[in-house]
């Protein structure tokens, strides 16, 4: 890599090896020689700091008996984990939002961080601790001080840089170009250890994108959010292709039931629910580490394996991989997965998911756009879209609704499935923005999950049109597309015209109400979903000793958002547009006597997208970003999901564009029918 860089030209272009990122400084040939010399007794003391090689090295087993051989050994770990606990004193370090620090993510770049909050605990920054042990009274925010005051000239500086968080040089940072000698050494040592070509399985360890390495594990947000592309939490399985999968005799069709699988490695064995995996390479086994956690707290303990035990060590490295005796077979037993979503495909369901390629794209703007017509007692009704600043849906007056006229507000959002990445960001922060309750493993196996947001995924099929068997499976090496679906806040909204006590509303602003002390759960509104977004309450999640992940104990209750009621059982619930911020918004304007400005009020999806796929806002400004938004994609990628039932969504989504140069899918751009 480092010699194709060079050939091209990259360093000093593309490549600045002169500011390289410091995120991951550790080395693995020295924690193996740090193993090699616990065992053999040869170290006095050791600090592990803010570190658990106990769990989440592959020799961790080896540093159990190894570190009773060690005369001091102090853990500075939030608690008494599974280092923590062999640890002869444990002293549990600040969180980094109760510290002052400094550090260095970039060369020669640096940021501060200062307390927000007094310490919950009875911790100590291990900085301070660092100090007090070498016989220092200094504190450590006047050592932090001094340093910086020295390094910078004087304290009129240190204040800026703490004011601002961070301190950029001003003169560059030489550029280091690699050394390409010994290239030729690499590739030989790559070919001894890897085969092409090779029949044999191969172990690939990853990280989920919601559960990482593990180290947040007992957080029960992450263990509820739904992996991406498998769609399952609570515990992580054993996923291979399907061709894969025939070969071993394991390609029955399942859902939330599926077999049990034994994974050997180099004599070492474990126990997974199986996963057949669309798109994963042939003769591979993947597995998640971040599982199998042992102390670690009541969400995390005993979910799921721990598979760091699993990973190679090559030449003193660790290798998330593994290439010698790996057996994958059947136990013979079945076993559950918590899953949100069992269906792969959109099963050729233009209305829902709607994409096209470059090339079509260049050509016509609304290329992939679904166009829904309507048959009545008057014959074929196309719907066409008015009432521009509204995005309203007019279907020729085919309607069982009045309508609603906005003189105020009109809020909306728009989301981008060209940017969507399915990271789930958005989950988790809705999730701990308007209390929703965790309901843990088995109630997401009962299909129970509360999250007012999901991402839907959906796999491309290789089968026609035609063929609805043949579509519910995906490709071998199929394209994907995520789909985050929430409540469309309906102009015409199914779920208003069923309730029998009004708990579920509409607003003079366009949004889809919900009156908790109202509803009494008969759920009409939910089978009158046409987005299947609503959640029931079936149990008291916040008083159930069952359920104690995160809102029965006084730590837990610190997480719940007080502007955002805490519901009860028999209790339906669903996106409420973060109702609490708009009307926040809307009262600090008020009192400034002015209307609220675009970007003032924000959702939390919104706020916590990565790639600001979602936007929202006022559909009634003209200056709002959502306006123009829409202004400049009404008759181009701009679509409502289910447009042909009429009922009007507040939430419009862009059609998907693949930078990709082939022919437009058969059909795309023709009028579908709908009896």
């Amino acid at each position: 890599m480092v010699a194709i860089n060079t050939i091209l030209g990259a360093y000093g272009s593309t490549i600045d090896a002169g500011s390289p990122v410091n995120y991951r400084q550790g080395s693995d040939a020295e924690m193996t020689a740090f193993i090699n010399e616990a065992k053999a007794g040869q170290i006095g003391a050791v600090i592990f700091y803010n570190a658990n090689p106990v769990y989440n090295h592959p020799r961790g087993a080896e540093l159990v008996d190894a570190i009773t051989k060690i005369g001091l050994t102090i853990s500075t770990n939030d608690r008494a984990d599974e280092t923590g606990s062999l640890c002869k004193y444990n002293t549990p370090d600040s969180h980094y939002l109760e510290s002052w620090n400094d550090a260095e993510p970039k060369r020669g770049f640096f940021s501060f961080t200062q307390p927000a909050i007094s310490t919950i605990f009875k911790t100590r920054q291990t900085q301070s601790s660092l100090l007090k042990w070498s016989g220092s009274k200094t504190d450590y925010p006047t050592y932090l001080e001094n340093v910086w005051v020295s390094s910078l000239g004087g304290t009129t500086a240190w204040s800026k840089v703490l004011h601002d968080g961070i301190y950029e040089p001003k003169v560059g940072v030489a550029s280091n170009v690699p050394q390409t000698a010994g290239l030729a050494d690499s590739f030989a040592s790559i070919t001894k250890n890897y085969k092409a070509n090779s029949d044999k399985m191969e172990l690939a360890i990853y990280e989920k994108v919601t559960m990482g390495t593990g180290s947040q594990a007992n957080n029960p947000y992450l263990q509820e959010c739904p992996e991406p592309v498998s769609k399952a939490c609570w515990g992580n399985y054993a996923m291979v292709s399907l061709a894969t999968a025939k070969k071993l005799s394991l390609d029955q069709e399942v859902e939330l039931d599926t077999l049990e699988v034994e994974v050997s490695v180099n004599g070492k064995t474990v126990k997974l629910p199986f996963i057949v995996q669309p798109g994963q390479a042939n003769d591979t086994v993947a597995i998640a580490i971040g599982y199998g956690r042992t102390k670690a707290g009541k969400s995390a303990n005993n979910v799921g394996i721990n598979v760091y035990p699993f990973a190679s060590i090559i030449n003193g490295n660790i290798a998330f991989s593994n290439t010698g005796d790996v057996i994958v077979k059947a136990t013979g037993e079945t076993a559950k997965i918590a899953r949100t979503q069992t269906h792969n495909t959109v099963m050729a369901r233009q209305s829902v998911v709607q994409e096209t390629v470059l090339s079509a794209y260049k050509k016509n703007v609304e290329a992939g756009r679904f166009k829904p017509s309507v048959i009545t007692s008057e014959g074929k009704k196309e719907i066409s879209a008015e009432n521009g600043n509204k995005q309203e849906i007019n279907t020729s007056g085919v309607s069982l609704w009045n309508g609603h006229k906005y003189n105020n507000h009109a809020w909306g959002m728009v989301i981008d499935l060209n940017t969507c990445t399915g990271c789930a960001a958005c989950v988790v922060s809705c999730n701990a923005e308007n209390n929703i309750a965790v309901v843990g493993r088995q109630e997401v196996i009962n299909r129970r999950e509360m999250h007012w947001m999901r991402i839907d995924r959906y796999y491309s099929s290789d089968a026609d049109v035609e063929d609805a068997k043949g579509l519910e499976h995906a490709s071998e090496n199929p394209e994907v597309i995520f789909q985050p679906m929430l409540c469309q806040h309906c102009n015409n909204a199914p779920c208003e015209t069923v309730c029998p006590v009004l708990a579920t509303t509409h607003s003079t602003e366009g949004l889809n109400q919900m009156t908790y002390n109202r509803c009494i759960g008969t759920r009409y509104c939910a089978n009158n979903c046409p987005y299947k977004v609503r959640r029931f309450n079936w149990f008291r999640y916040y008083q159930t000793d069952e359920y104690d992940f995160q809102f029965n104990n006084d730590l837990g209750r610190m997480v719940i958002n007080p502007e955002v009621t805490v519901r009860s059982r028999g209790v339906m619930e669903k996106c409420s547009m973060c109702i609490q911020r708009i009307q926040a918004g809307k009262l600090e304007a008020k009192k400034e006597k002015r209307r609220p400005k675009d970007g003032e009020i924000q959702v939390a999806c919104a706020q916590s997208c990565p790639t600001d796929a979602i936007t929202f806002g006022d559909m009634n400004d003209e200056t709002s970003e959502i306006t123009k938004l829409l202004n400049a994609e009404r008759k181009g990628r701009a679509f409502g999901v289910i447009e042909e039932i009429n009922v009007k969504p507040n939430i419009s989504y862009l059609v998907k564009i693949r930078n990709k140069e082939e022919k437009v899918v058969k059909g795309e751009g023709e009028v579908k029918e709908h009896a």
